[in-house]
């Protein structure tokens, strides 16, 4: 067995299903994971279609075989904890109907978020607490772990049922943001098929050891995410929490929504970190190492390229990554 190197279709939502998995055979890929919800549309995963017809399921499925291609996952990120009526109980829907098409489509992993609840039960926005030196922040804390419990071992039952295994996104604004945030939410909830998503770049910006994470959290990291993040000259005043984003212009084309009536917000000019393309802010030798730790967990653990990187278009940002990570597996 080999890791599996794939995509996320995300970054080709412009082309058809059939034409985005051509680019992904074109640059060597053959692992494929495409959205089914939550912060941004599915247009590669007719979702409702799929769960109500095998002959449908059986058709889609054929679009990646006749490619030589496997869909390894499907990502379904968002806050389903949100106390905002357009967006949580939305995203939280999304995140079940998923479980449950994977289990049809026989996909083993979805990805997702934990999400963030309010404050407390009156709370209209979702708040995340970075550091609770301040005791009323342990407060919120705790309101927001039992919100978090409820949820999500409904959730270990639903993944359970359908022979299906969620993996967590550890990212910031999150509830579950570290390999320690994770595990809690495992350990709390006694989880067996919830784990985590490893995506090394929202690791590397709040400056953890990647290699080191994968290997403290060994079998709770299901699948994972090839992305690369760059510590840029502006932390030296911004530092890695830096709140310094603007509002897009309501009109901008191209906006990227995370619920209703919320969209993406614009970055610093001089950020503190941005994302970049595998390879640009790590060399082929780390990335050979992270590929390593993640095999020595599960040889055959599917390793799906997130193209984010402004600097490149879409095609030129996805082949630049997937030669790198073809590279650095080479090297293993």
């Amino acid at each position: 067995m080999a890791l599996k190197l794939g995509a996320y279709t995300a970054c080709l939502h412009d082309l058809t299903l059939a034409e985005a998995l051509d680019v992904l055979a074109a640059n060597g890929l053959t692992s494929v994971e495409v959205n089914t919800g939550g912060f941004i549309p599915a247009p590669h995963c007719p979702v409702d279609q799929l769960l109500s017809s095998a002959r449908a399921r059986s058709e889609y499925l054929a679009v990646f075989a006749e490619r030589g291609m496997e869909l390894t996952g499907l990502n379904c990120n968002g806050n389903p904890l949100n106390p905002l009526p357009g967006v949580g109980p939305k995203h939280a829907d999304d995140l079940r109907r998923t479980i449950r098409l994977a289990g049809l489509l026989g996909v083993k992993h979805v990805v997702t978020m934990s999400g963030t609840p309010g404050s407390d039960p009156d709370a209209r926005y979702p708040s995340w607490v970075v550091n609770p030196w301040d005791g009323v922040y342990l407060d919120v804390l705790d309101y927001q772990w039992a919100v978090a419990r409820e949820f999500w071992t409904e959730i270990d039952a639903l993944a359970r049922e359908n022979d299906v295994r969620v993996a967590i996104e550890m990212h910031p604004h999150n509830l579950v943001f570290s390999p320690v945030t994770l595990k809690k939410l495992v350990d709390d909830i006694g989880a067996t098929n919830v784990g985590a998503e490893m995506d090394p770049s929202h690791l590397m910006w709040q400056g953890m050891d990647v290699v080191a994470c994968i290997r403290w959290l060994g079998p709770l990291v299901f699948h994972a995410a090839a992305k690369d993040a760059a510590i840029e000259p502006g932390v030296d005043i911004r530092g890695v929490l830096d709140t310094s984003f603007t509002r897009v212009p309501a009109d901008a084309p191209g906006k990227v929504p995370t619920g209703y009536g919320f969209w993406c917000n614009a970055w610093p000019e001089n950020p503190a970190w941005r994302f970049v393309a595998v390879g640009v802010g790590h060399d082929g030798a780390y990335w050979t190492e992270v590929l390593r730790a993640l095999a020595d967990i599960d040889p055959d653990m599917a390793v799906n390229i997130e193209h984010e990187d402004a600097a490149y278009s879409r095609t030129e940002g996805l082949a630049l990554a997937a030669k790198n990570l073809v590279e650095a597996a080479g090297a293993l």
